[in-house]
């Protein structure tokens, strides 16, 4: 992995940028929503309208996308993983390699490893995943029981990634890594593009909603950034037409993606606990951070206790989101409260008619480190 310039957060836990949504990109390619429509089981999640967070955050609608059921799994994971391990075990098909199984090894917070367990699993492949400190034993039996080697680690979250590179380097061993760094990219790219079903699912369920034009704003949960890539990539890669704010929430304890922005390049930060689980993460991925640079509006970073709440409020209207699905709402509920709420406001183009979607991307089984509540 790349080396980055260590630091911690210094700065105020927001940042807002004039500009981004000017910025494009281009697409992904049209084939990943085919090959999602076509696996076994797949249905779009729900975009939940919820009037009342409109009327508490004074905007016209709220929709929550709601990924506490994907694929099977209690998060949006398996976008990215079956894309991905598709795509690896198509080109190895292609080279003429031995088809004989091949261990398919990642580091995770939770979700994304147990998504790549149940590919391997479902594809005849063999898994070993890497879980950092912090993970609850529930997430880590649930990465085993779906047939997965599971390697605890003393470190964080960017140590278990190490230890699952040089894992991978062995004989019919491939990484399938949610994050990048120069020399490993591409595999990454390939679970990026997977993310962008669930953008294209949104277009649609707005667009029979009566928004074709889509929404206003989209508040991403972000760890090393590569869901938020994703939607990026999707909103930002459209020749014309109305382009949405895009916000990006963090814990307060691994703000990397706010710091980065702040600093103007890439850093890591030291990372300390959270219930936010899957959004522990040190460092952006290499891949992410020109996307994020050019075409995320605002971030922000949350805490705990407010995840907490904002997770028991969409507990209350029906809708199952865990820490770190409910950052969503935390962090727009941060960046339109306190002081200077009315300049972020105008600055992300919102008023009493906007339309605001929030990403929620794991329901409250994916991690149960912390129970919703107030």
């Amino acid at each position: 992995m790349t080396e980055n310039a260590s630091s911690s957060l210094r700065t105020l836990p927001c940042f807002v940028r004039p500009g981004a949504r000017a910025w494009r990109c281009a697409p992904v390619s049209a084939e990943v929503r085919g090959f999602h429509a076509a696996l076994p089981g797949y249905s779009p999640t729900p975009l939940t309208e919820l009037p009342q967070l409109a009327a508490e955050l004074g905007v016209g609608r709220v929709f929550v996308k709601d990924e506490s059921s994907r694929l099977g799994l209690p998060a949006f994971k398996a976008l990215g993983a079956s894309w991905a391990v598709h795509r690896i075990l198509a080109e190895r098909a292609a080279s003429g390699k031995e088809p004989g199984p091949v261990t398919l090894v990642t580091a995770t917070d939770g979700n994304h490893g147990r998504a790549v367990a149940r590919m391997a699993c479902l594809l005849g492949q063999r898994a070993h995943v890497f879980v950092p400190r912090g993970v609850h034993p529930q997430a880590v039996a649930a990465i085993a029981a779906e047939g997965a080697t599971v390697t605890e680690v003393a470190g964080a979250y960017d140590e278990a990634v190490r230890l699952a590179a040089e894992a991978a380097a062995g004989p019919d061993a491939v990484l399938v890594q949610d994050t990048a760094w120069a020399g490993y990219e591409r595999i990454p790219g390939w679970i990026v593009e997977g993310y962008s079903t669930l953008c294209a699912e949104i277009d649609e369920q707005l667009a029979d909603g009566g928004y074709a034009q889509g929404p206003d704003l989209v508040a991403i949960p972000v760890g090393v950034g590569s869901l938020a890539q994703a939607v990026v990539t999707h909103y930002r890669s459209r020749p014309s037409g109305r382009a949405p704010a895009l916000l990006s929430v963090e814990p307060e304890a691994a703000a990397c993606v706010l710091e980065s922005l702040n600093v103007g390049e890439p850093v890591s930060v030291s990372t300390g606990d959270t219930t936010m689980a899957g959004l522990n993460c040190g460092t952006p991925s290499s891949i992410a951070w020109p996307f994020l640079r050019g075409g995320l509006d605002a971030a922000v970073a949350v805490a705990d206790l407010d995840s907490a709440d904002a997770a028991g409020d969409l507990a209350d209207l029906g809708v199952s989101s865990g820490p770190c699905g409910a950052a969503a709402l935390a962090g727009l509920r941060a960046v339109l409260a306190g002081a200077g709420a009315e300049e972020r406001r105008t600055a992300l183009g919102l008023d009493a008619s906007s339309v605001v979607v929030l990403l929620s991307t794991e329901g409250t089984a994916a991690n149960p480190h912390a129970t919703a509540g107030h």
